[in-house]
């Protein structure tokens, strides 16, 4: 892991697209800015952890439970 140090309204650029800003500091918590493209994905680290679980249970779908949504679907008119 690198780890660097940054004061207020200083900078860390990562690729050329990619910029985290220190916003502020308030007691034990650092605000922080982030510029990136929109295809790229920035996530807090909880909040991606809760969105790869239910991908995880969304992909452990069993082929009964396909065949019975199958099933259901109705046809288009």
């Amino acid at each position: 892991m690198l780890v660097l140090t940054r004061r207020v309204n200083e900078s860390i650029v990562i690729g050329q697209d990619i910029t985290i800003t220190v916003l502020e500091l308030r007691g034990d918590q650092v605000r922080i800015g982030i510029q990136a493209p929109r295809s790229v994905s920035v996530h807090r680290e909880e909040v991606f952890a809760e969105i790869s679980r239910q991908n995880k249970m969304a992909a452990n779908v069993s082929t009964d439970d396909l065949a019975r949504l199958a099933r259901r679907r109705r046809p288009a008119e």
